[in-house]
This record gives structure tokens, sequence and C-alpha cells, in this order.
């Protein structure tokens, strides 16, 4: 299964929905899609996991870097996700520490719009 990237907003927030499988071969997806935001001008991006059905080692990297990007830029990369299989990604690699991760999209747009 391939990865989909898609672009909305809500308010003056970027949303990435991303779907499908997340791996070394769909990552490069993912991260040209978050750089081409923040080099648009953008400082926070809210990106929608919940519709991932798999997340490795290399798509985490891609999310790392763009939190460190966002960051950088003084904007937010808040996470949504609910499916317990990649929450517990997060927990044991212990970035559920360093991302601000919310069960829906409006938490995570009104969280990046403060």
């Amino acid at each position: 299964m391939d990865v989909s990237v898609s672009r909305s907003s809500s308010g003056d927030v970027p949303v990435v929905a991303v779907s499908g499988e997340v791996d070394v071969y769909s990552a490069p997806a993912l991260k040209d899609s978050l750089t081409g935001l923040l080099r648009g001008g953008d400082s926070s991006v809210v990106v929608d996991l919940t519709d991932v059905a798999f997340l490795d080692s290399t798509g985490l990297g891609a999310l790392v870097e763009a939190r460190a990007a966002t960051s950088e830029a003084g904007g937010v990369l808040p996470l949504v996700c609910n499916q317990e299989r990649i929450l517990k990604l997060f927990t044991i690699t212990g970035l559920d520490g360093v991302f601000a991760i919310h069960a829906t999209v409006d938490q995570a747009v009104q969280s990046a719009a403060v």
C-alpha cells in the first residue's frame, strides 16, 4: 500500500492528512509535503495520521525533522492519531513526550493556533 498525502487548511493552519503506509519508500513524499509548506511560509502544520496503517522509523524520522523545522520557524507540529498501534510506537520511542498528539484535527488545530 502506498502513502497518500493531501493538504487542506482549517482557518490559518495547514493540515496534512496522511493515509496508507509510511515507510522507507514513502516517507520522502511526506517529508517533501511538509517541507513545501514550511518553505511556503507556514510555521505550524497539523499532521493527521488517523488513516495511517503502518509507520516505521523512516516515517518517524521525517516527522522529527519536520518538527525541528517548525520549531526553528517559531511554530509547532501537532499530530492527530487515535490508533493504538501507532500511538504505541510513539510511546516506545519516547516521542510521545516530544510531539503534542491529539485525538482530533480540531484539537490539534486549536493547539497550533495558540
